[in-house]
C-alpha cells in the first residue's frame, strides 16, 4: 500500500508538474532543489499513508471488518451521493481543525514548517508534510470506513477527489474557470486560487474541499492572486538567462 501511495503521487503530482510545464512554462524554473525536498518528504508521507491504508485493505478483504461494500443493491441509490458527500464533508472538518492547530507557533515551528518551507509552492508539495503531519491526515479516511457505510467506487471517488485538490490546490496556478472560482459556487468550494493566499498570508484559509468553517469561524480570507508568483516566475527566467 506504500509503493501504491507513492506511485499515485508520483503519477498525479508528475502529471499537473507536466501540465504547469504546457500551461506556464518556467514557473518552476530556479525551484529544482525545492521540488527535490518536496518528493523526499511526499514519500516519506506516502510511507505512513501506506500503513492505515494498508490495515483497512486488509481488514476489508481478509475479515469483512470495514463498512466497505460493492453490491449496489446492498444500500439504496440515493446513498450513494449522500456517502461521498458525508467522506468530504467529515475530511474537510478534521482537515481545517487540524490544519489550523498545526498554525500554533510550537507545532507551526515542529511540524507544519516542512509544508510552507515551499515557497511558492509546486505540484509535488501537496504531500510534502512533517511526519507528525503526516499522521493526522493518513488516519481520517481509514477510520471513517470503519463508521460509515460507502460503496468501494464512492471511496475511489473519495480518494480522486482528495488527491485532485491536493495537488491542485499547490500548482501556482488556477486549473478552474474564472467563473467557477469567482460565482457562487466560489463561494463555498476551494480551489488553488483561494489556498494560495493561504500559502502567501500564512493564516486563513485552512479548509481542504469548502470554505464553510473558514467562513463560519471567521478565517476565510478571500481569494488570492498569481501574479506574484508569475512575476518570480519571469524574473527567474530572466536571471537563468543572463546567467547562461
Amino acid at each position: 500500500m506504500t509503493a501504491i501511495v507513492g506511485v499515485r503521487y508520483l503519477i498525479s503530482s508528475g502529471g499537473f508538474a507536466l501540465a504547469t510545464r504546457l500551461k506556464h512554462p518556467g514557473l518552476y524554473r530556479g525551484l529544482e532543489g525545492q521540488m527535490r525536498r518536496e518528493i523526499g518528504w511526499s514519500l516519506a508521507s506516502a510511507a505512513i499513508y501506506g500503513i492505515p491504508a494498508g490495515i483497512v485493505a486488509w481488514g476489508w478483504q481478509a475479515h469483512g471488518w470495514t463498512r466497505i461494500y460493492s453490491d449496489w443493491n446492498a444500500l439504496p441509490l440515493w446513498y450513494l451521493p449522500v456517502s461521498l458527500f458525508a467522506y468530504l464533508l467529515i475530511h474537510d472538518t478534521w482537515f481545517y481543525w487540524t490544519h489550523r492547530w498545526m498554525h500554533r507557533p510550537a507545532l507551526f515551528r515542529l511540524a507544519h514548517s516542512v509544508h510552507h518551507d515551499s515557497r511558492p509552492p509546486t505540484a509535488w508539495a501537496a504531500m510534502s508534510f512533517h511526519p507528525l503531519e503526516a499522521i493526522t491526515g493518513a488516519v481520517v479516511i481509514p477510520a471513517l470506513v470503519f463508521l460509515i457505510p460507502i460503496h468501494v467506487a464512492m471511496l475511489g471517488l473519495v480518494l480522486a477527489l482528495m488527491t485532485l485538490m491536493g495537488v491542485g490546490n499547490h500548482m501556482g496556478w488556477e486549473m478552474f474557470p474564472r467563473a467557477l472560482v469567482h460565482g457562487p459556487a466560489g463561494r463555498w468550494l476551494i480551489t488553488a486560487t483561494h489556498h494560495e493566499r493561504h500559502h502567501a498570508a500564512y493564516r486563513g484559509n485552512y479548509g481542504l474541499y469548502f470554505r464553510f468553517w473558514d467562513k463560519a469561524c471567521g478565517t476565510d480570507i478571500g481569494l488570492g492572486d498569481f501574479g506574484g508568483s508569475l512575476d518570480a516566475a519571469h524574473r527567474r527566467r530572466k536571471r537563468a538567462a543572463a546567467e547562461g
